[in-house]
């Protein structure tokens, strides 16, 4: 698609917020006749708003109505609005083109672009990916479902040599052109289920990103995670090369003969050629076994794309993670704090406490999003001494892990943190893994873990 075909083109934005924004300068800059529509009233869209000022945009507010969603050319929804609403089948059924944007803006893009999924670990991998090109001297860009949306690459003067973009199951519901170069899938487990029915439905959607997938696309797999390897058996995945990664020692001659990466004890082993690269991890910076995960995948996708292995060295030693991450906060009276708000399921929960031995006090809770947390219960009666629970699910996750360790429903999240605080003593490590999203109490995880850290930094 060019730029010249959205000249008079009727373009209506559904969600405003950071990728509406962006989105409605974009469609203006390019000569379209623009309205947004959110559910949200003028007041609580104000910050917003602001940066509206000045661009010829229709707004409707504090609801939508069927009028406005047929006079449009074309629809874009933001990430974070569902796409079953009966409006938008009805404009559907009406002739309306009704898309994401992603997918949308992805077909202005000619540069090559890295695609990184999966359930955990997106960001980190995405953003190792970014800094090893960087490091590297390749012009690379980084954005997407982590960082500034897809459209703002198309708002900015220069150019990329490659686009690594953090892709989410939510901006993959509406893939029907989108091709990355390069798709790395971390892992797969259940999520989101406030939003899809059933895990089927929420694979279904992750499983789009294969859809245009050819003889010149490279996809790379995690190996030890049977859900990610029965995906790669459809034949949609088959299309191309493939690439497996894996913790496991055992699997390395499988792999080493069809091209990936193995870790085997500090050592990381990598094939994308004829020869086998080594990286050493010893000195890697960034907590829990998963990060050689988010290493292994890392690599492969950046030496497909002219990364340097000194340059990927050198990060390796240096890099320490990302916010909200397993990010250590600091030391009190010989209790260690760390914040990994940015765990908002089971599956990253598990991960998180991967990273300690015992003697944890986890601050769990947010949002109430039906998941099953059932599969904590080894891990907590294990390594957790004392579970704190907050928000909307702490009743939930009381019934399926509060019998495996001394537990306490609290009704704020400071008073969680305080009493977590109270209850540790010398040698103790104080988690905050939620499992849960954040728009209980706060707009965002990146809210909620820097409150976290607000109330430890206060701390004598």
């Amino acid at each position: 698609m060019e730029f010249s075909e959205l000249s008079g083109k009727r373009v209506l934005i559904v969600g405003l917020a950071k990728t509406g924004v962006t989105l409605s300068k974009f469609l203006c800059r390019h000569g379209a006749v623009v309205t947004v529509s959110d559910h949200k009233s003028k007041a609580e869209l104000s910050g917003h708003l602001e940066k509206l000022d000045g661009l010829p945009v229709t707004l409707e507010l504090g609801g939508h109505t069927p009028k406005t969603f047929l006079n449009q050319d074309l629809i874009v929804l933001s990430p974070g609005v569902p796409p079953h609403l009966k409006i938008f089948d009805y404009a559907r059924s009406q002739g309306v083109y009704v898309t994401g944007e992603m997918e949308f803006c992805s077909q202005f893009i000619k540069e090559p672009m890295i695609a990184v999924t999966g359930t955990n670990g997106k960001t980190t991998t995405t953003h190792l990916i970014h800094t090893f090109l960087l490091e590297s001297g390749v012009k690379s860009w980084v954005g997407g479902n982590f960082g500034e949306p897809l459209c703002e690459y198309l708002m900015a003067d220069n150019r990329a040599e490659v686009l690594v973009v953090e892709v989410s199951s939510f901006q993959l519901e509406h893939v029907q052109k989108f091709n990355p170069k390069n798709i790395v899938f971390m892992n797969l487990a259940e999520n989101h289920l406030d939003r899809y029915r059933t895990m089927e439905e929420y694979v279904n959607a992750k499983r789009k990103i294969f859809l245009n997938t050819n003889q010149g696309t490279t996809s790379i797999l995690n190996a030890d995670d049977n859900a990610v390897v029965e995906l790669a058996r459809d034949p949609m995945v088959q299309r191309g090369r493939i690439f497996y990664f894996s913790r496991k020692p055992s699997l390395e001659p499988q792999i080493m003969n069809i091209g990936g990466a193995v870790t085997i004890k500090n050592s990381i082993r990598v094939r994308t050629g004829p020869e086998i690269e080594y990286y050493n991890v010893e000195n890697m910076k960034m907590k829990g076994k998963h990060s050689y995960e988010n290493i292994m995948a890392a690599i492969l996708a950046a030496r497909e794309h002219g990364a340097k292995h000194e340059s990927i060295q050198r990060s390796i030693d240096s890099y320490k993670g990302m916010p909200h991450r397993l990010e250590y906060v600091r030391k009190v009276g010989g209790v260690e704090f760390f914040n990994d708000s940015k765990a908002t399921n089971v599956h990253a929960v598990l991960r998180g406490l991967d990273a300690f031995d015992e003697n944890v006090i986890l601050i769990m809770g947010g949002k109430e999003t039906n998941l099953n947390y059932a599969p904590l219960r080894d891990k907590i009666q294990r390594k957790v001494k004392t579970l704190i629970l907050v928000g909307e699910a702490k009743e939930r996750i009381n019934r399926d892990i509060g019998d495996f360790s001394e537990t306490f429903l609290i009704g704020t999240f400071e008073e969680a943190v305080l009493i977590a605080y109270q209850k540790s003593r010398i040698g103790d490590t104080v988690l905050l893994s939620p499992g849960a999203s954040s728009f209980d109490m706060f707009d965002s995880y990146v809210e909620r873990g820097n409150y976290f850290k607000e109330i430890i930094n206060k701390f004598k």
